[in-house]
């Protein structure tokens, strides 16, 4: 299953998205012009079902209803999130979620609907609704009692990751603290040794094989636990010594940390996974294969192929000769809100690429603010 279409009210940096999404859909935009608010939706969405979550502390987490309604929403205040969700090419379900905060300011819902093909299955505020207003506090969809017949939704949102990794807060995990789930990569370690000693082993040998390819001088890679019962990674690495010497995540740069996150990601999981500029500290050779990773990850599981979104400012990601118009998601700031396109309903960005222009020579000067070469011209004074 994924995401086959997504409408947005009022939601953060957008007054209204209507767009459709592939297996695999790249976020190109300029700076600030709402690619991770975008990524967000489906982030929100996760929060709504996962243990400790729910829909008042999805909100809370963001800030309040007021930090996520767009800034130039008017007498329509509400905000609203319209998911379909597709199985080979066809809409199966379909998740709506409209809400406002009330007079003392907590969120409020206003309407929430699941559409099960064409026949509408749940339809709020009902009849208890209407006697309990306190009710419109939380979803059905976060209530294992209520969520029953449409639960195939929320287990399909909680399978959404989010990854961002901080090379950092691998070294380092006890630096973060927050009170939702890590997408920074401090749990990155634990995540590894929680698997299966197996699946872990083989999964490692892939990754190792990949890295091989970056990082020639490495060997090994294995994952230990030190005495105190804290997760490492380590590797071998050829130098001039005749067996080497071993390193842990704390001597890996950051490039090899973020390559590894990446990798790992891309075998843990079947649900949407959520990428943001994953280009960042790594050499632009290894870049410009990414595409080519996520297809080749999708084509390995031919009956569950896993939805991919990326976020991206990097050409050399988009040259890839395999993306097509269908898969570029385009955003566009204007005064009040930015546009949403698909590629493919660009008349030139489809003609372009169909004349086998790279996707990176074609977006990225749409995208490219009109006067950065000013910063050429900064001074302090």
């Amino acid at each position: 299953m994924r995401f086959g279409r997504v409408r947005l009210k009022n939601w953060r940096n957008f007054q209204e998205v209507d767009v459709a999404l592939q297996h695999r859909a790249f976020l190109v935009g300029p700076n600030a012009s709402g690619k991770s608010n975008f990524l967000d939706v489906f982030r929100f969405l996760r929060d709504l079902v996962v243990p400790g979550g729910g829909f008042e502390q999805a909100v809370r987490l963001r800030g309040g209803v007021s930090r996520l309604r767009n800034l130039s929403a008017r007498a329509q205040s509400n905000v609203a999130l319209d998911v379909s969700l597709y199985e080979k090419n066809q809409p199966v379900w379909r998740y709506l979620l409209e809400f406002n905060q009330s007079a003392q300011r907590r969120p409020e819902l206003v309407r929430e609907e699941v559409w099960a093909g064409d026949t509408r299955t749940l339809q709020r505020p009902d009849a208890q609704d209407k006697q309990d207003p306190a009710r419109l506090r939380q979803t059905y969809l976060e209530q294992t009692f209520a969520n029953q017949p449409f639960r195939e939704i929320a287990e399909f949102f909680r399978s959404v990751y989010y990854l961002h990794l901080v090379p950092q807060l691998v070294r380092q995990p006890e630096r973060w603290q927050s009170e939702g789930a890590d997408p920074y990569g401090s749990d990155l370690l634990e995540r590894i040794a929680r698997e299966n000693q197996r699946t872990r082993k083989a999964r490692l040998r892939r990754i190792l094989r990949a890295l091989q390819i970056a990082v020639p001088q490495l060997e090994d890679l294995q994952l230990r636990r030190d005495a105190q019962g804290v997760a490492h990674l380590r590797g071998k690495c050829r130098n001039w010594r005749p067996r080497g010497v071993w390193q842990n995540e704390r001597d890996f740069s950051d490039g090899t940390l973020r390559l590894i996150g990446l990798l790992w990601a891309l075998q843990e999981g079947e649900g949407p996974l959520l990428l943001e500029e994953p280009e960042l500290s790594l050499h632009p050779a290894i870049v410009r294969y990414i595409p080519a990773m996520l297809f080749q990850v999708q084509r390995a599981r031919k009956k569950k192929k896993r939805q991919v979104l990326l976020s991206t400012h990097s050409a050399d990601l988009l040259s890839d000769e395999g993306i097509s118009a269908a898969e570029i998601v385009l955003f566009t700031p204007e005064s009040e809100g930015t546009r949403v396109e698909v590629g493919a309903n660009v008349k030139q960005v489809r003609a372009l690429l169909e004349a086998g222009i790279p996707a990176g020579e074609v977006v990225l000067p749409r995208t490219a603010p009109p006067n950065a070469y000013q910063l050429a011209l900064w001074e302090e004074r």
